[in-house]
């Protein structure tokens, strides 16, 4: 754990904000897995080249992120399907476009590993009686699906998505529902986050709250605007923080 505004953090929270995707668990192992188990099912469907599946794919994706931005369905791995099956000519398959997203978030889920430390963290955050709340891009259908499988549902008292909120994150619509839902007692709200940007930046801008970032492997510390009050690699170090602030008080 490295503080870098000691003063932010001489008292608990009021609120725990927590983001989901790389943060919790880890994202790039899964999806790695998840997208060659649709690439390999697609080439085998279709008796296509894999260059073919890829710069349909890639150009399905930056289509539909160009034309719905900064919303829960800008992410949405059916849409990106069903228009790369459009972009290889073959129609939308919609058959074909629910099966291979299947594919996608089965192979995803079965592969995602929950950081070490996370349920221990929030068993302590329920001891204390400090309501805790997901705020999480992407639609509230898969996201819910990600928190029922790591066992997490009865970990957090609420949960907002970017499809419940009408944009992702760092737009202050996710901040203010989740602080709306869980009405903390005080203005101390900690935001955990692996995004410099979405969530770093976006929690202190919006919503003045005090900022770590998750630190591993392909994630960089935020830096200027981007940059943190605290960091940590491993959620022990974060429990040792919130223990030696329970004692204090």
């Amino acid at each position: 754990m490295k503080i870098y505004n000691s003063e932010l953090f001489t008292r608990l929270p009021n609120a725990f904000l927590f983001d989901t995707d790389n943060t919790l668990y880890t994202y790039n192992p899964a999806h790695a897995s998840a997208q060659k188990a649709v690439r390999d099912k697609v080439i085998k469907t279709f008796s296509i080249l894999p260059t073919d599946f890829d710069k349909a794919f890639c150009e399905a994706k930056n289509q539909i992120k160009n034309r719905l931005q900064h919303t829960a369905s800008s992410h949405s791995r059916l849409l990106y399907l069903q228009r790369m099956l459009e972009i290889l000519g073959l129609g939308s398959q919609v058959l074909l476009a629910l099966d291979f997203e299947q594919t996608y978030w089965r192979t995803f889920l079965s592969n995602a590993t929950l950081f070490e430390g996370v349920k221990e963290l929030l068993d302590d955050i329920r001891l204390l009686g400090i309501p805790t709340a997901i705020v999480t891009d992407l639609t509230a259908q898969i996201q819910f699906r990600k928190v029922v499988y790591f066992g997490l549902d009865r970990y957090f008292d609420y949960i907002v998505t970017s499809e419940e909120a009408g944009f992702d994150k760092p737009h202050t619509a996710p901040f203010q529902i989740a602080l709306e839902k869980m009405r903390p007692k005080g203005d101390c709200v900690w935001m955990i986050g692996d995004n410099a940007v979405n969530d770093i930046r976006g929690g202190r801008e919006q919503i003045k709250a005090v900022t770590l970032q998750k630190i591993h492997a392909g994630v960089e510390l935020g830096t200027g605007q981007n940059a943190p009050d605290a960091s940590f690699n491993h959620f022990d170090s974060l429990r040792k923080l919130i223990a030696k602030l329970g004692n204090q008080e």
